[in-house]
């Protein structure tokens, strides 16, 4: 067995066109695999295929609104049209709205939940069946460490990726006995347009994270390149349920 081979295994990446979708896209090119491109702007996608396609794998883009059930379907038969197989999931789709719970609409609050976990449910569902047939597969889904601390400006982020973690354990519960390993990766502190655009609103929260992260910076995308061809590999065929820290320490500091 090749512990980190994933040749000629099929990877979709929900938010894969940018930041932390696309370095752990880029960990699972490096390793051989195949991506999918899944997210709504083909124009932004554009360069993150040219980046996989320059590291020897096949790359597509494959539109898709993972907040709508049919729509998470056909990503999965596009895949399918496309590769003829599809082995690895990574649920990555997310956005936040930075307000005080009591100034959240009921609208904001939904779109949160809806692109952030109603999406990784949606398509966990919709490769379940090709995975089983195949014999198995991996589901990597991207949480936060807002799933371990709360956060009075983004109760409705943190609240969806706290569910990404119990969804990840329920669904590796329901699905190991077909082989379906699903784990989830919590991000600490990362350098990308998200947290640019919460930096730009917060000052000093640069510095306030930069003094809690035991390894003395921010994080970038390509430091979650690794746990990504981890989790998509044989390599870690026996670990499933389980919410794996990224973040240089910064979970571990009181």
């Amino acid at each position: 067995m090749k512990l980190f081979d994933i040749s000629g295994k099929v990877a979709i990446v929900t938010g894969g066109n940018g930041g932390i979708g696309l370095g752990m896209a880029k960990g699972m090119a490096s390793i051989g695999a195949a991506i999918v491109v899944a997210g709504r702007n083909a124009a932004k996608a554009e360069t993150a295929l040219a980046t996989l396609r320059a590291m020897g794998v096949r790359a597509e883009f494959v539109a898709v609104d993972v907040s709508k059930g049919d729509q998470c379907l056909k990503l999965v038969a596009d895949t399918l049209a496309l590769f003829g197989r599809v082995d690895i999931l990574v649920n990555n789709a997310g956005m936040s709205v930075r307000k005080r719970p009591e100034d959240l609409t009921e609208a904001e609050w939904h779109a949160v939940m809806d692109t952030n976990l109603t999406s990784a449910f949606l398509c966990s569902k919709a490769v379940y069946e090709p995975m089983k047939r195949q014999g198995g597969g991996k589901i990597i889904n991207t949480g936060s460490m807002m799933s371990l601390f709360g956060t009075a400006y983004a109760s409705p982020y943190a609240s969806s990726k706290g569910g990404i973690v119990q969804l990840g354990r329920s669904l590796a519960t329901a699905w190991a006995q077909d082989n379906i390993q699903v784990n989830a990766v919590l991000p600490g502190w990362i350098e990308t347009d998200l947290t640019n655009a919460a930096r730009a609103q917060v000052e000093g929260l640069y510095e306030r994270q930069l003094g809690r992260t035991p390894a003395g910076r921010w994080g970038v995308p390509d430091d979650l390149a690794g746990i990504a061809a981890f989790l998509a590999s044989p390599a870690s065929d026996f670990i499933t349920g389980a919410a794996i820290p990224v973040d240089g320490g910064f979970s571990i500091q009181g």
